[in-house]
């Protein structure tokens, strides 16, 4: 009986090994949906199971909201005489991630055409040189015009905006950990003032990196 039990002991552990072998194997193979469910669709100011310590869609969402609210309150946005025209100059991003940086403005102009409409315009500079065509083709007549086509009607520039994202990184046998500042500033195009900056800051910290594209 003894005997018995001893051999049905070890055929429990040799099986519970192998259950734990199959498992390690399978969880090698990288993070996945829940069990049945191919894609999972989540709000963009989710935390989701696919995640790293770098910069990821619930720090996009939380920033720029913040940075929007923050414009949107100065003095020299809630109280111009007129409308402010801004520009946006690029994001540099000097941290170790890959990202697209410039999606961080594209998302505060956004939140500020849409919910703060009237308080300030956007200038649509990156399509100069369409805009340049479209009044050099209303010049010379080949193609029509409700205005006249030769008094010169592109907006100056009240302010730029732009932003900055740094980081640090740590990492150790026991993981990896990252701080992530990212920055923004309003300047005055006439005077170089800057005439607003806010800052968000986020650290995370991971038993292993992830790949950012």
């Amino acid at each position: 009986m003894v005997e018995l039990n001893m051999k049905s002991y070890v055929n429990y552990t040799l099986s519970l090994a192998a259950v734990v072998a199959l498992t390690a194997g399978c969880a090698s193979s990288g993070v996945q949906n829940p069990r049945g469910v191919p894609v999972t669709e989540m709000k963009a100011d989710e935390r989701g199971f696919v995640a790293g310590t770098g910069v990821e869609s619930q720090d996009l969402v939380a920033v720029t909201d913040k940075m929007a609210r923050s414009i949107i309150a100065i003095p020299e946005i809630a109280n111009a005489q007129g409308t402010p025209r801004v520009v946006l100059n690029p994001v540099v991003n000097e941290t170790r991630f890959p990202i697209n940086k410039d999606i961080f403005l594209t998302r505060i102009r956004a939140q500020l055409n849409s919910k703060a409409t009237g308080k300030v315009r956007f200038l649509a500079r990156e399509q100069m040189a369409a805009l340049e065509r479209e009044r050099d083709l209303k010049q010379s007549g080949q193609v029509t015009a409700s205005s006249d086509p030769n008094v010169v009607e592109f907006k100056g520039a009240d302010f730029f905006l732009t932003g900055k994202l740094q980081n640090m990184t740590t990492r150790t046998s026991k993981g990896v950990s990252d701080y992530v500042l990212y920055s923004f500033q309003l300047i005055d195009a006439r005077t170089s003032d800057i005439v607003w900056e806010d800052f968000a800051e986020i650290k995370k910290q991971g038993l292993e990196d992830a790949a950012y594209r």
